[in-house]
């Protein structure tokens, strides 16, 4: 039976080989850990040693120090995703299922009472997320996207149930995963971001709830992606 730190270190492994955290990004620290994951701080520390030990991270010291991310996969992330996916994937299935429905519903809410001084605050996201130069700045770009969207619903129990979803689906943490390269969630996003602000600032709520549940597919199929390519490794 798997110990608690070895099913953190497993999540933790899993998280940055879906891109959760990204190479270069600093890990949440300790006390966050502890908190997200519902575990004890020693399961959170002995974990963290062990992701050092295999390389995927390192420790800096000083003011803005903590545990970066060096790589998003070594050998050892296969046999993590295989363990930390695998028994649950009905339950992911259902999951991605899920949030289509609720963020095509929060997008759908949106543009039926977005106000006026909700709209700057998504321009000002698309712009950036647009510009960004960084799979970090996409990353933070998007995630200010789709608060100021649950922010115009004017229900802070719908963007609540939006970030429960996204903590579920993410293993904990309340990180859209991100991918990398030609199948990152920038470059498969594309121009979507922009239709959906258009369709939210139009009033158009069947429009925004189309775009909406199309767009969150695209971190559903970056989890898939990632189990695919664990699959054919272990193919003879």
């Amino acid at each position: 039976m798997n110990s608690a730190v070895d099913e953190v270190a497993d999540r933790l492994l899993t998280a940055i080989a879906v891109g959760d955290f990204l190479p270069g990004e600093r890990l949440p620290a300790e006390r966050e850990l502890t908190a997200l994951l519902h575990v004890s701080r020693p399961t959170v520390r002995e974990a963290v040693a062990r992701l050092l030990a295999l390389g995927v991270i390192e420790i800096r010291r000083g003011r803005n120090g903590g545990a970066f991310v060096r790589d998003s996969w070594t050998e050892s992330s296969g046999a993590a995703v295989r363990r930390t996916l695998l028994p649950r994937w009905e339950e992911f299935e259902q999951l991605f299922d899920l949030r289509g429905l609720v963020e095509g519903m929060v997008a759908a809410t949106a543009a039926r009472r977005r106000r006026p001084e909700d709209l700057e605050p998504m321009r000002e996201a698309l712009e950036a997320h647009l510009s960004a130069s960084t799979p970090r700045e996409e990353q933070a770009a998007d995630s200010a996207f789709h608060r100021a969207i649950c922010a115009a619903t004017h229900n802070p129990q719908i963007a609540q149930l939006s970030r429960d979803l996204l903590t579920r689906i993410s293993l904990g943490f309340p990180i859209e995963p991100w991918g990398r390269g030609e199948r990152s969630h920038h470059e498969q996003a594309g121009h979507g971001h922009r239709a959906l602000y258009e369709a939210v600032a139009a009033g158009e709520p069947e429009r925004a709830e189309g775009m909406a549940r199309e767009h969150f597919m695209i971190s559903a199929e970056m989890i898939r992606d990632v189990l695919a390519r664990v699959r054919a490794a272990e193919a003879p």
